[in-house]
């Protein structure tokens, strides 16, 4: 029997790509898809261990008044759910020990190395060892830009994809490890998913505007070393349709935008045995 695939994506205190996000799953074939509140899980109305597939989308959470999402991962990790039994976080790590998808976007992969959940080296999900942090720019960095995917990664979300060509949106993504140990070991273990590149998204590439924000060997985006949490600063869910393109009118593009196929990949996975 198909397992139903349900959903959810978490909103409030600043996130405004929630609305894309919930439409990529749905395109992608998401049997169910909630938006919730944040403060509907922290009074207890609804709670993550009813889905599969939690997805955190970009915006300015809090304001970034702390830096990019830190007070957004301070509210996860010390608020207790209304009933007092557990933290939410608790409910972050049941879902991520029961093997479920978590996808971060933007702020939302702001929020998961913040919490510790990336690279989480060993299953380590309290240990911050990455951050992101202000553009070499100097300002926020609103351009789409190039990315090689890396094909021999345990990534979900990538599975079949080289490249992809998708818009950032940002003043805090320069990805940076907290010293040059943690960054071979990203690479050792194949945790690098997604670097800036030039237009044959074949190269990692550091130099501006390619590389809008200065992370360090490019970096876009990693997951876990289950493949299963998957975070990067490029936005998917804002090139679904080909009119979301920048030179759409003057090119000829599929109707489906590139975007698709990172939800899409995710949504086949919870369907299949190996979920």
């Amino acid at each position: 029997m198909t397992r139903k695939v349900k959903s959810i994506v978490i909103t409030g205190n600043g996130t405004n790509c929630e609305m894309e996000m919930a439409h990529a799953c749905r395109l992608a074939g998401s049997d169910s898809t909630d938006i919730v509140h944040i403060s509907e899980l922290l009074c207890g109305n609804k709670r993550l261990d009813d889905y599969h597939f939690l997805n955190l989308p970009g915006g300015f959470l809090d304001g970034d008044d702390l830096g990019s999402a830190k007070a957004g991962a301070n509210r996860i990790l010390h608020v207790k759910i209304a009933d007092g039994k557990e933290k939410l976080y608790d409910q972050f790590i049941r879902f991520i020990r029961d093997g479920k998808l978590v996808l971060g976007i933007c702020n939302g992969f702001q929020l998961m190395v913040k919490l510790g959940l990336l690279p989480a080296f060993a299953g380590s999900y309290n240990d911050q060892t990455v951050t992101l942090a202000f553009n070499d720019s100097g300002r926020f960095e609103d351009r789409w830009v190039y990315l090689k995917i890396i094909p021999d990664t345990a990534c979900v979300f990538t599975k079949g994809l080289r490249g992809a060509y998708l818009p950032v949106r940002h003043g805090e993504g320069k990805f940076v490890t907290k010293n040059a140990a943690v960054l071979r070991k990203l690479h050792e273990k194949n945790m690098v998913v997604a670097q800036y590149s030039g237009r044959d998204c074949l190269q990692a590439v550091m130099d501006y505007p390619a590389n809008p924000n200065g992370s360090i060997d490019g970096i876009a985006g990693i997951c876990n070393e289950t493949g299963r949490l998957f975070g990067m600063m490029p936005h998917p869910e804002a090139y679904l349709h080909y009119t979301n393109h920048p030179r759409w009118s003057r090119e000829t593009l599929p109707e489906e935008g590139m975007g698709v196929a990172f939800f899409k990949n995710a949504i086949q996975f919870v369907r299949s045995k190996d979920f």
